[in-house]
C-alpha cells in the first residue's frame, strides 16, 4: 500500500498493489497492519455502499455529534471525490482537494474527522464503497452547499447537468456552516 500526502494535512491517497493477469486481478482493500502503518484507524464501525447515476453529486456532508473518519473507494465507475477542511484552527481551513477515484486504479482516499466530504459521478453508474469510524447520527448531520461559490469546487461536471438531492441543494453556505473549533483528535 502506497500512501500519498495531499495538500490537506491528514488526507491521504492510498494506492494498493494490484496483481493482474489474464484471468483478472486481485488487490487488498483493507489490511489492518498496512493501514495502521500509514496512520489510519484500526477500529471501524460500519461499511457503506451507494450506487449513483451519471452526474449525481452527493455532499458536502459531515457530522458534528459523532464525527466520522472515512476511507472511500470506487468499485465501479469513476467519481471526483472532494474533502473540505472544516477545522477552524487548521492552516488549510476552508480549502479543499478533489481526487478522481475509479475501479481500475483502485485508489482510495482517507478523509479524517474534521472534513466535509462529497463526490460527483463522472462515469456512471458508480458504486461507492466506504468505511466509517463512527455511526451515523441524524441529529449531528450537516450539509454544506455543494456549489458554494466561496469554495469554488470543480466537480468535473457542468453545474446545470448535476443531479442533486433537495437536502444537498439546501445546504448551508460555507461561511455560515458549523465547523470544528478545535482540531479533532
Amino acid at each position: 500500500m502506497k500512501a500519498i500526502e495531499t495538500a490537506l494535512p491528514g488526507v491521504l491517497i492510498l494506492e494498493p498493489r494490484i496483481f493482474a493477469d489474464e484471468r483478472g486481478c486481485f488487490l487488498e482493500t483493507w489490511n489492518l497492519e498496512r493501514m495502521a502503518a500509514v496512520g489510519l484507524p484500526t477500529l471501524w464501525v460500519q461499511d457503506n455502499l451507494s450506487v449513483s447515476k451519471q452526474n449525481v453529486v452527493r455532499g458536502l456532508h459531515y457530522q458534528t455529534l459523532h464525527p466520522q473518519g472515512k476511507l472511500v473507494r470506487v468499485a465501479a465507475g469513476r467519481v471526483r471525490d472532494v474533502a473540505v477542511d472544516l477545522r477552524r484552527t487548521s492552516p488549510t481551513f476552508g480549502r479543499h482537494i478533489a481526487v478522481d477515484l475509479d475501479a481500475e486504479s483502485a485508489r482510495m482516499l482517507w478523509i479524517p474527522i474534521g472534513f466535509a466530504h462529497g463526490f460527483a459521478v463522472l462515469d456512471g453508474p458508480a458504486t461507492f464503497v466506504y468505511k466509517v469510524t463512527d455511526y451515523y447520527c441524524a441529529d449531528g448531520e450537516r450539509t454544506i452547499l455543494w456549489n458554494d461559490p466561496d469554495l469554488a469546487i470543480d466537480w468535473g461536471i457542468a453545474a446545470d447537468s448535476a443531479v442533486v438531492s433537495s437536502k444537498d441543494t439546501a445546504g448551508a453556505r460555507f461561511r455560515d456552516a458549523e465547523v470544528f473549533e478545535e482540531l479533532p483528535a
